[in-house]
Order: C-alpha cells, then structure tokens, then sequence
C-alpha cells in the first residue's frame, strides 16, 4: 500500500469513526425532543432529524396497531403534532438507551444501528407505563448532516405501573457524626 493509499484509508477510518459520534448526537437529541414533548416542542427541529423520504413505524402486535407508519418527514412530523398539545400528552417521559450497535457503511455516507430502549411514562391523567422496545434504524449522512431515513420500534415488554415520580425524601447517609 502506498503512503497516499495509507493516507487515504485513514481518512475514511477517521470519517466512519466522527460518523458514530454523529449517529449518537443525533439519536440523543432525538430522545431528548421525545422526553420533552409537549406544545412547545421544537416541532421543525425534530423533524429535520428524519431525511424527507424517511420512514418510522411500529412493528410487532402491539406497535404496529398501536403507532402504525409513517413516510416523509411530513408524515412524520404530523404524528409528532398529535402529541403536541396542552396539557401534555406526558407529564413525565424520559428514555433510557443501551445495547446500542452502530454500523457505518464503508463510504461512512449511511449505517444501520440498533438500541434497546426502555421508557418510562407518566401521562396527562397521571397514569404510568413502562415500556421496552429494540430500535432499529437506518441512517444517511446529507451534506454532512447524519438523519434517520428508517425508524422501526418494536416492543419487547410493556406494562402499566404505579407513579414514577414520589415527593418522598431520598435516603441518605447521616450528616451527624
């Protein structure tokens, strides 16, 4: 291999590895748009997350007669609308990711990543759910910029539970010595 080629492959190493911390920036802020969704909402924002042509869809029993699909980023920013209103749809939501797989393409232009997510939910009329789901996506890097161009939840387990939030004092040790 000649120095140029060297050269050249450790560019492509290098975009690939900035494209996984890009993919992870996108998805947090993602999620992050998803914990706070309310009628204030950064409605465009979270839509130009998704390419135009993108899908997201609920697979599985439950998800897909539940969420059901969506295509164009117009679609889906009309599903995000739904939720978007006062009082909110969730008085609390916070989503927890792990199990996460990145796979940047060989031209570091598109991936395919996974996540195992659990969320927790307290609606507007104070009922609580706590749902788990692999995520499944696909991804496109647009002028630099990476998007979804697939999202697919599938549920794993899901279950209503009592209150997530409690105004009970934390434990903690003594401050007495």
């Amino acid at each position: 291999m000649t120095p140029e080629q060297q050269i050249a492959d450790l560019q492509l190493q290098v975009r690939r590895l900035q494209a996984e911390g890009l993919i992870r920036a996108c998805i947090t802020r993602y999620m992050a748009l998803c914990d706070r969704l309310n009628a204030k909402t950064p409605l465009q924002e979270l839509a130009g997350l998704f390419t135009e042509d993108a899908t997201w869809e609920g697979r599985g029993a439950l998800y897909s007669g539940r969420f059901g699909g969506h295509r164009g980023r117009e679609a889906i920013a009309a599903m995000f609308r739904t939720y978007m209103r006062t009082p909110a749809h969730f008085a609390l939501n916070v989503h927890f990711l792990c199990s996460e797989t990145i796979g940047v393409s060989a031209d570091a232009l598109s991936a395919d990543a996974s996540w195992v997510m659990l969320q927790t939910s307290t609606f507007a009329d104070q009922n609580s759910h706590l749902n788990a789901a692999q995520l499944s996506l696909k991804l496109r890097s647009e002028d630099g910029v990476w998007r979804i161009a697939q999202f697919q939840t599938e549920n794993l387990f899901s279950r209503p539970t009592s209150a997530w939030n409690s105004s009970a004092l934390l434990p903690v040790p003594s401050q007495d010595n």
